[in-house]
């Protein structure tokens, strides 16, 4: 769907303070992508088990057709430790390592502030 770029959006801004993020870099083999991004949305799925992970987004890289991108961000340290012991992580973890040509990088950083036209949820929501 396409904005009018002269119209306003109405946003939704949070500050963040004490929340936990990661920027995780995925090389999926040559030509795997697409079964690295089923199992991605297989989890994704299941985020609703973590309450405590309160962003969980998945990217492709413009450049590489093989990277995917996940930032996610966690209300704490122990949600951080919650969504590592979770069901749907585990099945995550256990289903991917065959599909990388190497082991994820990750990039640990401190959320800060967030803004989100209030639009981008609702035009999705039948996903």
């Amino acid at each position: 769907m396409s904005r009018d770029p002269s119209s306003a959006e109405p946003m939704t801004s949070a500050l963040l303070p004490g929340r936990v993020g990661l920027f995780v870099r995925l090389a999926a083999h040559p030509g795997g992508r697409t079964g690295l991004l089923d199992a991605l949305h297989t989890y994704a799925d299941q985020i609703s088990v973590e309450p405590n992970t309160e962003a969980f987004v998945i990217a492709l890289d413009p450049e590489d057709e093989d990277i995917v991108w996940l930032y996610e961000w966690f209300t704490d340290e122990a949600a951080l430790e919650a969504h590592r012991l979770s069901d749907p992580f585990t099945e995550l973890v256990t289903a991917i390592p065959d599909m990388l040509a190497a082991p994820p990088g990750l990039l640990r950083i401190d959320p800060l502030r967030v803004d989100l036209q209030t639009a981008v949820l609702d035009e999705n929501a039948a996903l």
